[in-house]
């Protein structure tokens, strides 16, 4: 009973069922009193004809499968029983296929939905609990071992591992994580014990996001899929009309059903769906989720790349890019330890990048202050190891009757005028030194964004930050136009620009400022791991990885796609006509001409299944 209540299994064994019927009745085998493609007729013709039927009669759906009824009852009455049990067989492998091939498509993006985990380990007070990971919620310390999955989202409190991230970011190797760092559910723990503390639970979890993109993933969104849906519901009208002059005018039946046979437009209404499902999928194995049908045939006609700058050419957290002492009897190393230990308890984001670079270069923890106070839009004040420290802007500077050395000015105009950030170390009477920061680019952005120059496409920067700096980091890019200063609104309005002088664009963003430009170009790319959900709900389609280098085999995937369902409507329609008129002339009969037809579909599923590993080298 368990074969029978899996439907796949059930089709394919009626398949062989009838295969096997049909040469039994072509080759007469053991002249049965009854016909063996009655065996075909009714394990695949059936359910055909149910279907049907149901569809004219709930929604005056009229699609293939009309055409196919009308065919197989045609060739019963007149006696073609082999002929419509091929044409039953044949029909159901052809659908088969399809199914396989679309199942195979989505097979990439369907595997997030199976990563989620059903249990997780929480500890309360010393004990540990398994519960369902559903129950689990926000501020739960959660204890994973060697081997399980993560539940939630969440940062690690205790112990060091190494975390397979590749089915979220494609990273072939295990990254090491340690206490701070952040670990995101449906990627697994591969060594050692670790502790966290869960932020994103249940439906805002990483795994759940993008499972939640994964299910609005659908080809019959795309408008050209709806252009050959139109085309066919007209393909059956005219095959019923052709099918009755050519039967009054040749007296011929046989001839009236194989017109029904070979002008089911099967091949046409596949062409489509087929190909959009197969580019996903492609995309799907480089982190690429798309979660609107109709995204590729979209991204196909853009000619304007439009990038935000923070947190997508560059990563969006400051990084420690140079010190400089300003007093001799204190090095580099010195400097670093005593304003990374003033900094060790500041919120602010570049207080945690100067604590957290601190601890990457001498794998050491800043020393804790003695006193720690922290002043307002100036900086922080604290005393370590008995000296009195600040450090902060250039205003706390100014107040505390303090400058900098006049040798060390030159290199500090060239930081800000880079776009950098300088942090100043002072001490009660003196400047010791500053500290260079900056948001870092991507190390691949510069051959990203000449990859898709490459493809045709030009590029914008559109950002909120300063002239200079976002002139300084598109010049590293390699993008020539920039746009500065950008409101929410502005770049939403410099989208529309672009659009009104007919250069379609495809909007790149993280930020929830970036949501309205998703929103408003013809194709909106959001990165899926850094990006806010607010973007990512905007989007188009995610970059689960933040991998901004696939976005050139994105561009020429969508042209391949779009060439792919070019070419199987031309060629549908073309062996359409071309077997219409074979069977007008009377040079195709039912049981060929079922064949014709089939051929036709299983070629484009074949060609369309080309896409699933496609990829210009």
């Amino acid at each position: 009973m368990t074969l029978f209540k899996n439907e796949e299994k059930r089709t394919l064994l009626f398949l062989i069922l009838s295969l096997a019927a049909v040469i039994v009745s072509f080759f007469d085998v053991g002249h049965l009193p009854v016909d063996a493609a009655w065996v075909a007729i009714l394990l695949c013709g059936v359910p055909i004809v149910v279907g049907a039927v149901k569809g004219l009669i709930t929604e005056f759906d009229v699609k293939a499968d009309v055409l196919v009824s009308i065919a197989l009852i045609a060739s019963i009455v007149i006696g073609e029983i082999f002929a419509a049990g091929e044409v039953a067989f044949i029909m159901a492998l052809g659908s088969y296929l399809e199914e396989r091939t679309a199942a195979k498509a989505k097979a990439g993006i369907e595997k997030l939905a199976r990563l989620t985990p059903s249990t997780a380990r929480v500890i309360r007070g010393h004990e540990e609990y398994v519960i369902p990971a559903s129950a689990v919620k926000i501020g739960d310390t959660l204890r994973v071992l060697a081997g399980e999955t993560i539940a939630v989202d969440g940062v690690i409190t205790g112990g060091q591992t190494s975390v397979d991230q590749s089915v979220m970011t494609g990273e072939s190797l295990p990254v090491d994580k340690g206490a701070g760092d952040e670990v995101q559910s449906g990627t697994v723990n591969q060594f050692g014990t670790f502790d966290m503390v869960a932020q994103k639970v249940g439906e805002d979890s990483s795994l759940q996001r993008m499972i939640r993109l994964v299910e609005s993933a659908d080809a019959s969104k795309a408008k050209i899929v709806g252009l050959a849906d139109k085309w066919a519901t007209w393909i059956v009208v005219i095959a019923l009309a052709s099918s009755l002059i050519t039967g009054f005018a040749t007296r011929e039946v046989i001839r009236a059903v194989t017109i029904l046979v070979v002008f089911c437009p099967c091949a046409l209404v596949l062409a489509t769906p087929a190909a959009i499902m197969a580019g996903i999928g492609n995309a799907a194995k480089c982190g690429i989720l798309i979660s609107k049908g109709d995204a590729l045939e979209r991204l196909a006609k853009v000619v304007r790349i439009a990038f935000d700058k923070t947190g997508t050419l560059t990563f969006g957290k400051p990084a420690v890019l140079r010190l400089k002492s300003c007093v001799a009897a204190i090095g580099e190393k010195a400097l670093l330890e005593v304003v990374s230990s003033a900094e060790t308890r500041s919120e602010h984001p570049l207080g945690k990048a100067i604590a957290a670079h601190y601890k990457r270069e001498y794998n050491a923890n800043p020393a804790q202050p003695e006193n720690f106070r922290l002043i307002a839009g100036r900086g922080v004040h604290a005393v370590v190891n008995g000296r009195t420290v600040y450090a902060g802007n250039e205003a706390m500077m100014s107040e505390r009757g303090l400058a900098l050395p006049e040798q060390f000015r030159h290199e500090i105009v060239e930081a800000k005028d880079s776009g950098c950030t300088v942090i100043y170390a002072m001490s009660e009477q003196e400047v010791l030194g500053y500290i260079v920061l900056s948001d870092t680019l991507r190390p691949d952005a510069s051959d990203t964004v000449k990859a898709i120059q490459d493809t045709g496409a030009k590029t914008v920067l559109l950002t909120g930050d300063s002239p200079r700096t976002a002139k300084h980091i598109a010049g590293i890019a390699g993008i020539a136009d920039v746009q500065a200063g950008c409101l929410p609104e502005d770049k939403v309005i410099a989208v529309r620009r672009y659009e009104e002088r007919g250069e379609p664009v495809c909007m790149v963003g993280d930020g929830i400022n970036d949501a309205p430009a998703l929103k408003a170009a013809r194709v909106g790319i959001a990165m899926g791991g850094v990006g806010s959900d607010i973007a990512i709900e905007a989007a188009d389609i995610a970059l689960v990885g933040d991998d901004i280098k696939e976005i050139p085999h994105l561009l020429l995937l969508s042209k391949r796609v779009m060439r792919t369902i070019n070419v199987n409507i031309a060629a549908s329609l073309i062996l359409n006509f071309a077997a219409i008129i074979l069977a007008i002339a009377g040079v195709l009969n039912p049981i060929v001409g079922a064949l014709v037809h089939n051929a036709g579909s299983v070629a484009v599923i074949i060609n369309s299944s080309l896409l699933l590993t496609w990829r210009k080298r």
